[in-house]
């Protein structure tokens, strides 16, 4: 296959260009800096000679958005909603347009879209959008609200020939310098792994290769649209969750933060703690019931195996690119 990957210079990008390519297809990635073959210059709004890559290709996979790991000023908010927004309606009007449109349009979404709760999992059929509960903070729902508006500029696009799904990704553990997993990882070394504002919130993940086969899943099933959860299938609160984390880099212990520590670290780190306190309590509905096995569904499994390939340094963790792999989408 040709495969279009819009925004795939960050971290999910290296995971999806990774297996893609060693499986023998051709990956076109489109970013605003392009220095390596198969990258190609793109503003993420505007067309250009960029959509010539579209037309005739079999499937594309749109990631581009600005990072969410930043603080979550009003200016950084917007600029979430309108590179996420733009340029979906961008990727959608290159399909449009194309004389040959792919056969499937696969585009980021965030499991984010749910609503902050513990007492029950989130899946496509019966989970709650967020962005209406009570005692959290009221900026939260601007996360749900980025979410919605990123799905509906997917939904809104003229693509009769063109099959969409929405991927509702959890977190993208892979050992990739700068990735979710080696933030946690490095934390958990300084001994900074306990858990945060008691740790009852809930984690929702997926592991790299679970990831990548969710995505070729999904390729070969044409029988699948709309909105995916792409998430293991046991969630489990962050204590739990840092525990076995710990234990997988065999790290005895690990200090818990109050929820002001919490918020004194994200301040320091220029990120915000919706990230750590938001109870993200999804599950995969669709993929399971169309007979999807994951092969790291439990977390103490996929944390070793995980941390693992970080202390061999080869396979999956081998950058490809010497830029430090991004942990945000472009």
């Amino acid at each position: 296959m040709k495969v279009v990957v819009p925004g795939g210079t960050g971290q999910v990008g290296a995971v999806l260009d990774r297996a893609l390519t060693a499986a023998g297809h051709e990956v076109v990635i489109l970013t605003r800096r392009p220095v390596r073959e198969r990258e190609v210059y793109w503003d993420g709004e505007s067309a250009g000679p960029w959509t010539q890559e579209i037309d005739g290709s079999d499937v594309v996979i749109n990631l581009a958005g600005r990072s969410v790991s930043c603080r979550y000023t009003p200016a950084n908010l917007r600029a979430m909603m309108d590179s996420r927004v733009r340029s979906t309606r961008a990727v959608g009007r290159a399909i449009e347009a194309a004389a040959r449109p792919p056969r499937l349009w696969l585009q980021m979404s965030t499991a984010t879209i749910y609503a902050h709760r513990h007492d029950a999992a989130h899946d496509e059929a019966t989970g709650v959008i967020g962005g209406a509960e009570p005692g959290v903070p009221g900026y939260w729902g601007y996360s749900v609200e980025i979410a919605k508006a990123w799905e509906q500029a997917q939904q809104q696009a003229d693509t009769p020939h063109t099959r969409k799904v929405a991927l509702r990704s959890a977190m993208v553990m892979s050992p990739d310098r700068g990735g979710v997993f080696d933030v946690m990882s490095w934390m958990v070394r300084l001994g900074l792994g306990g858990p945060v504002a008691g740790g009852a919130q809930y984690v929702s993940w997926i592991h790299e290769d679970d990831f990548v086969r969710a995505v070729r899943f999904l390729v070969d099933r044409d029988d699948i649209s709309g909105p995916v959860n792409l998430a293991a299938p046991a969630p489990l609160p962050h204590r739990a969750f840092m525990r076995a984390l710990r234990a997988a880099w065999r790290i005895p212990v690990g200090l818990p933060a109050t929820k002001g520590m919490a918020e004194l670290g994200a301040f320091v780190l220029r990120s915000d703690t919706e990230l750590l306190l938001k109870s993200r309590r999804v599950v995969p509905g669709r993929l399971l019931d169309a007979g999807f096995t994951f092969g790291h569904g439990e977390w103490p499994d996929a944390a070793r195996d995980l941390a693992e390939r970080r202390r061999r340094r080869q396979g999956p963790v081998v950058d490809a690119d010497p830029r430090p792999a991004r942990s945000g989408v472009r």
